[in-house]
């Protein structure tokens, strides 16, 4: 039987199987007009309702939750390690160490490790954060940034039955919210008493018990990030559910603050890489930027190279609050360790701090020790730091914004080629004057990155107003390869066009096809599956091989059921559109074959009738001609029959009879190594209404491109 594109995530987003040769893509209906307020509730509701479903089935049946989807005891390695070879290395903390080292020695529940176990313990603090033997300061940072706006870190720790030991989380994921369920399940650096060497046993008397509650308890034991308060659960527990987003803790290792606080948990706002020996005015910059911490901005900084002054290189510190105190300017950080600090100037314990001094300890809300928090002067902040993430907080909880999204698959020449735009254009359309937030971002790749492209990519791009040459607004200094760029405008009621110019670099740990044989193969399909899925995203690219089905589609039907819904579907989805692009619906019908036996009966495939191209008077124009040059095995491998996979009317028109007629495009023939998945979301005002956003492809139109001048 066949199975057609009736697959859709529980997100709302179609996920469409394309035309193979279509150069120019509307907006899927279920990505424009999404009030961001709203698309969060539904998350909130949708992820309460299944924890507290799964809670009440594990209660009747005397079982703890353990989940199998990401069970650490169970299935150590899948949960812990990315796709990896067998001489890769991994980083912890903040040494460069073999894999075989980070392998935590057990695994137990909360209730095992904490005697008296809660998730909050007086709400989310900074002070809470302490980092583990893993490299995640980036997001660790995050959370003691979000931690400065009450209740912000709260919002995403959806709901939990600690009693049955389940927790529901959401984070934002490209282009929808995604539920996390995890168990209480967590790594420990503590090995169990009967693989202790005999010396250790004696030491403790050779009593297990007294062992297991005196060196197996409390947060001392957990492997990777713990809370600062003893019983207090909310630090690992985020950290595993971000892991399982993920696929694993390896994929958490190495990133950037903003990339947690924009995107992952979609905070509203506009996220900007301030370089310190950039700014033109350091006064104006702390009276309107700094002074404004965890009002309506959030700030993190780093610096490259090795540590000075007690401070870290290349690690995330966060910045908690900006204070001016008898003249002088005073930050306050922290650093996600929890301790190694800052050692200049009011650092604890300096000259600066005496009698006279103290009184500020209660006003900046510091306190004295060993704990990662610390004080600076501006002017020392300044010296620093290199670099300044700062995310402006539009509407935390986006009642007053509603969005529209895009994603297109980019493919573009292959090095070396000139670095230019016009390899894609977005079309967006506004219909009253509005504020806007125009947002250009590649695929969360975290899951799949080693396998996700050969090139790391990195992109700008230009907005104009249909018919006019002169650029709106400027594109404010992102950081090279970063996962977004953004833009602030306000925009009048009318359409506009977004030019995009990509740049790349080679990915030095990406895992080519040949080599992929050497990882484990159940990483392997997991980590093909998401990326599948979120390729899938683009309304230019289908990836179906390796694209799992959810649940939710298959929920209370049989096989037989699924194929006539994938008829219908793909009867709705074939038939002539008059009024819109009546040429295209002659292209090929696309179909996705699922084999269920190699002996099965060819009556029980329904085969979907094809089209064939309408003949010119006078001329001929056989589909053979026109399918000359496709491969029959290709063709079948993606469910297109071998002798009807034409080419549609509008490509060959651009054609004379006497030229060579162009090739259709499989998917084998688009070029992975040069391609790229952009997306383009744009925020406009509730009141304004949603933009439409367009996409096109050069790549698609090159026949189109042939006697122009670049």
């Amino acid at each position: 039987m066949f199975l057609y594109n009736i697959l859709k995530p529980s997100c709302g987003t179609t996920r469409a199987i394309p035309s193979p040769v279509k150069a120019t893509f509307s907006q899927p209906e279920d990505s424009s007009g999404l009030a961001v307020s709203s698309e969060l509730d539904t998350a909130l509701r949708e992820c309460t309702e299944k924890v507290d479903r799964i809670a009440n089935e594990c209660r009747a049946k005397n079982m703890k939750f353990r989940d199998v989807e990401f069970d650490l005891e169970n299935d150590r390695d899948i949960c812990l390690n990315g796709l990896l070879l067998p001489d890769s290395n991994t980083v912890a903390g903040n040494i460069i160490q073999p894999l075989q080292l980070l392998q935590p020695p057990d695994v137990l529940r909360v209730t095992e490790i904490f005697e008296n176990p809660s998730f909050f313990v007086d709400g989310a603090d900074s002070n809470d954060i302490v980092q583990g033997e893993l490299g995640d300061c980036w997001f660790l940072s995050a959370l003691a940034t979000m931690t400065t706006k009450k209740g912000l870190v709260e919002k995403f720790c959806v709901t939990r039955h600690e009693d049955v030991g389940i927790y529901g989380f959401i984070f934002f994921r490209d282009d929808h919210w995604v539920s996390v369920i995890i168990d209480d399940q967590l790594f420990t650096n503590i090995p169990k008493f009967e693989e202790l060497h005999p010396s250790f046993k004696i030491y403790y008397g050779n009593d297990k018990e007294l062992y297991n509650k005196s060196a197996r308890r409390g947060n001392h034991s957990l492997c990777f990030a713990k809370s600062s308060t003893d019983g207090e659960t909310w630090v690992p527990l985020i950290e595993k559910a971000y892991a399982k987003l993920h696929g694993d803790y390896a994929s958490l290792v190495g990133g950037f603050s903003s990339e947690a606080i924009g995107t992952s948990f979609h905070i509203l706002g506009i996220s900007t890489f301030i370089r310190t020996k950039d700014i033109f005015d350091v006064d104006k910059f702390w009276t309107e930027e700094l002074m404004s911490a965890t009002k309506d901005r959030l700030f993190g900084c780093s610096f490259a190279g090795s540590g000075k002054h007690g401070l870290i290189g290349n690690h995330a510190y966060s910045v908690l609050r900006a204070m001016q105190i008898n003249g002088k300017r005073f930050l306050v950080l922290r650093n996600p360790w929890g301790n190694s600090e800052w050692t200049g100037a009011w650092s604890d314990g300096s000259k600066e701090w005496n009698a006279q001094t103290f009184e500020l300890v209660p006003i900046l809300e510091h306190s004295f020790g060993n704990d990662g928090q610390f004080v600076m002067e501006y002017s020392d902040f300044l010296q620093c730091w290199d670099e300044i993430e700062r995310t402006l907080l539009l509407d935390t909880d986006g009642s007053n914004w509603i969005s529209s999204s895009h994603w297109l698959r980019v493919n573009t020449r292959p090095l070396p080629t000139a670095w230019t735009y016009g390899d894609v254009c977005f079309t967006i359309s506004i219909p009253q004057r509005s504020s806007a937030i125009i947002v250009l971002s590649q695929l969360d790749a975290r899951y799949f990155k080693r396998i996700s492209s050969p090139y790391e990519w990195t992109f700008d791009f230009q907005l104009f107003k249909r018919g006019e040459i002169l650029p709106l607004g400027t594109l404010p200094r992102h950081r090279f390869y970063s996962r977004s760029v953004n833009l602030e405008v306000v925009l009048e009621e009318g359409e506009y066009i977004v030019h995009v110019r990509l740049d790349r670099r080679p990915n030095s740990k990406y895992i080519y096809d040949e080599d992929q044989l050497a990882c484990d193969q159940r990483k392997l399909s997991r980590v093909r599956m998401a990326k599948a899925f979120s390729q899938s995203i683009a309304s230019s690219k289908a990836c179906v091989d390796t694209l799992g089905v959810p649940i939710e589609e298959l929920a209370g039907l049989d096989l037989e059921d699924l194929q006539k819904k994938a008829a219908e579907a793909h009867k709705k989805d074939t038939a002539p559109q008059i009024d819109e692009q009546p040429i295209e619906a002659v292209a090929a019908v696309v179909q996705i074959v699922v084999e269920t036996d190699s002996d099965s009966d060819p009556a029980a495939t329904e085969e979907p009738a094809v089209a064939k191209p309408i003949e010119e008077s006078g001329k001929d124009a056989s589909p053979t001609d026109l399918n000359k040059g496709a491969d029959s095995g290709e063709a079948a491998q993606q469910g297109i029959q071998p002798q009807a996979a034409p080419v549609p009317i509008a490509a060959a028109a651009q054609f004379t009879p006497n030229q060579a007629q162009p090739e259709p495009e499989s998917e084998e023939d688009l070029d992975d190594e040069n391609a790229v998945i952009l997306g383009l979301r744009v925020y406009t005002d509730k009141e304004a209404g949603a933009a439409v956003i367009g996409g096109q492809l050069r790549h698609e139109m090159e026949a189109a491109f042939a006697n122009m001048v670049i």
